[in-house]
């Protein structure tokens, strides 16, 4: 597979203004999110790694929401709430964007995908077309289903976990199809923690880890050498794991 072929950005980058933000906001106490005054894109696709709670979705959710799409997911024509829980990073951000709009443009949560999948139907049946009746597929077929149907060239796609649902041949066929948009002038911005998709090759991947958001390659993020430490030493690892339990 060929590397991806940089084009003008969607988006180039962002910056927080921290005098927007309340001295109380939980925000302050992340690091790697309250050190950021700004953030830097430079390939089609950027991954954010790290470990729960070093803020990557946080970030993205306030990325989401600058570029208009619906906190919960689904695309800029989607305008609902179940639960608002958006933290205040989005009013305090400004992005710096490319001279050119994207076409088409999706915002997945996996945490909410199941009340986007039933808007979906809803805006569906209302707009007068037929449903994608996401509900009736197995978790991990609607969303590969959501991603064959709104990915495509010259778009903005923005991904939290999306392996969530996934089984790891599945995670390969999603890796194909994000892939061969970003080919096409699309770009993502992808939480993840799967070894599968963070292989691909020429993107972008910026750690969480450590207090700072830095820039690191395939073979130091956690999900890698976990992965590959699991698979050649697992039978020491389990007997070591196992006794510690025990203990």
């Amino acid at each position: 597979m060929s590397d991806i072929t940089n084009f003008e950005l969607y988006i180039r980058g962002l910056t927080i203004d921290w005098d927007r933000i309340e001295e109380t906001s939980y925000l302050r106490g992340i690091p790697s999110v309250s050190g950021v005054s700004e953030l830097n894109f430079t390939k089609p696709i950027t991954f954010f790694v790290g470990e729960n709670g070093s803020g990557k979705s946080t970030m993205l959710e306030a990325i989401a929401v600058s570029c208009g799409f619906n906190p919960e997911g689904g695309t800029k024509n989607y305008h609902f709430s179940t639960y608002d829980s958006h933290s205040e990073l989005c009013d305090a951000m400004r992005l710096r964007k490319g001279y050119r709009k994207p076409g088409w443009g999706y915002f997945l949560r996996a945490e909410s995908f199941y009340n986007v999948a039933s808007a979906e139907e809803a805006y569906s049946r209302g707009g007068g077309t037929m449903p994608e009746y996401y509900h009736r597929k197995s978790h991990g077929e609607s969303f590969l289903a959501m991603a064959q149907k709104n990915f495509r060239g010259k778009g903005l796609y923005l991904l939290d976990e999306p392996e969530a649902a996934l089984s790891p041949q599945r995670q390969l066929t999603l890796l194909l199809e994000i892939a061969e948009c970003a080919r096409k002038e699309a770009q993502f911005i992808i939480v993840t923690h799967s070894p599968i998709l963070l292989a691909v090759p020429g993107a972008e991947i910026l750690s969480f880890d450590g207090g700072e958001i830095h820039p690191c390659r395939y073979e130091e993020t956690d999900s890698y050498q976990i992965t590959e430490m699991f698979i050649n030493n697992r039978e020491q690892i389990l007997k070591r794991l196992l006794e510690t339990e025990e203990g």
